[in-house]
Formats: structure tokens, sequence, C-alpha cells
């Protein structure tokens, strides 16, 4: 796969390296958070098949077909995208996995104890991202077998201007990044919503519109970025334990969208 694809349009530009979204210029305007700025060493990145830490119960989702052994946030982001086909305004993507294969963790030994990770379900997951206008979707189509448990999240972090002046507005609450940096790492929880506004000052307001998500986490530990991270549900961290109750049921291919627009 080539290192870099470059998306455009009349007025947009976006980069994409190894599947993931780098950067999104809209009319000379940087959108996204560069990944060598700090904060965070991405700038945008898939959740799954869970989302949030599983260190408390030892690294263990329970499934109907036995323990699996996941870190936080998943094992998706370990394995490497294949570019399927693209063109001027549209890249495909995809990661396939094979039902308990134990792949190699990250994390481990530096920030985990658990070396491998498998999961007891084959899947197919699919990015799509496109652009028009001045905006940029990000499509996610998972294929598996019907009844797999999961958890679905994107990850995706917003470059600020380092005021401490910006506001994320839902339907009916405006909330602070003051208030995201005081919750910490568990993530500032917004649920039942499909749809955020990022009001900034000197930077274009966007909008970050959802499909089946339905809920957000917000997140950062820096004034310069901010993660706006859609999801299906928001995790457990008191008990970390995850079942089939507090996770989704596959029907056998699930479709998720993400819009990220200026305004």
């Amino acid at each position: 796969m080539s290192a870099i694809i470059l998306l455009k349009n009349a007025n947009c530009n976006v980069t994409i390296s190894k599947g993931e979204v780098i950067s999104f210029i809209v009319d000379n305007e940087e959108i996204m958070h560069c990944k060598d700025a700090p904060g965070w060493n991405a700038t945008d990145t898939e959740m799954f098949p869970v989302i949030g830490p599983t260190k408390i119960n030892n690294y263990s989702i329970e499934t109907p077909k036995g323990i699996a052994k996941q870190d936080q946030h998943g094992l998706l982001r370990e394995l490497d995208y294949q570019l399927i086909s693209s063109d001027t305004t549209t890249a495909i993507f995809e990661k396939k996995y094979v039902k308990n294969t134990l792949i190699n963790n990250a994390k481990f030994p530096k920030k985990s104890t658990q070396e491998k990770l498998f999961w007891p379900y084959d899947f197919t997951f699919r990015k799509i991202i496109s652009v028009s206008k001045n905006t940029l979707k990000i499509d996610f189509e998972i294929t598996s077998e019907k009844g797999m448990p999961y958890m679905l999240g994107y990850h995706p972090s917003f470059k600020l201007a380092g005021f401490d002046t910006e506001i994320i507005k839902t339907a009916d609450k405006e909330i602070t990044l003051k208030d995201i940096l005081n919750v910490g790492s568990a993530a500032y929880k917004v649920l039942n919503t499909d749809e955020i506004i990022l009001i900034k000052n000197e930077l274009p307001n966007v909008k970050i519109a959802t499909k089946n998500f339905n809920n957000f986490m917000l997140w950062t530990e820096v004034n310069n970025m901010v993660c706006i991270e859609p999801i299906t549900q928001y995790p457990s961290l008191e008990t970390q334990e995850y079942s089939e109750k507090n996770m989704r049921i596959s029907t056998g291919k699930e479709y998720f969208s993400v819009t990220i627009s200026t305004l």
C-alpha cells in the first residue's frame, strides 16, 4: 500500500497514511490535530471490539464463545489496513481478522502485562473515507458472525487554538474545555446524541454528525487539541467487565458513519 493517499476537491484536502486520516484542510485551515503536536500521538483511530480499559478484569472479555483477551480499546488497532481502492475523492481500507488468531499487544511489556490478544470471532472491518464540498465522511462496515458481541468507537482529534475558550455544544448542553480536562483520562461522556458542534474562536467551527453510534466521549489533556469520539457504548470503568449485557450484538453486517464538516 502506498504510504500516503490524497483526497481532494475544490476547497478540501485530506491526507491518509495507512488508513489513518492525518490531515483535513478546508479553505487552507487545518481541522485535525497533527500527530506530532502535543497531546496525542495520532490523528484518528478506531476502538473495536471493545472500548475502554480491561486491566482490572485481567484483560478478559466474556463472550458466548468463551473468554477473549483484549487490551484497552480492543485489538483492531494492532492490525494493518489493506487498501482496497482509491480515487481522487474516496479511499477504501479493510482489516480482516481470523478468530482466535494471537496478535501481539503493542502495549506489552511497558504498559501492559498481556502479551497476546485474541477474539473468538472472524470479522472484516472496512473503513471508507470520502470528501465532498467542506465535508469529510468516514463510513464503517463490519461483517461478522451473527450474535457477535461488540463495541465500536471512532477516535478523531481536532486542532484547537490553545486559548481554552472552545465550547462543545449538543442540542441541550454546552461543555467547556475545562469541563473535559477536569474529567481526565475517564473521558467526558455525552450520551443519547448523534451530533456535536465544536465552537472555536479563530479556527472554523466544526460539526460532527453520526449514524448508529448514538453516544460520544470527549477527551484531552492539553489545550491545543480535543478528541470528540463517537461510541456505541460508554465503557464500565469501575468493573471493566464486558459481556453481551453491555455490548451490542451483531446482525451479521453493521453500518456506521461519521461526517465532519466546517460551519
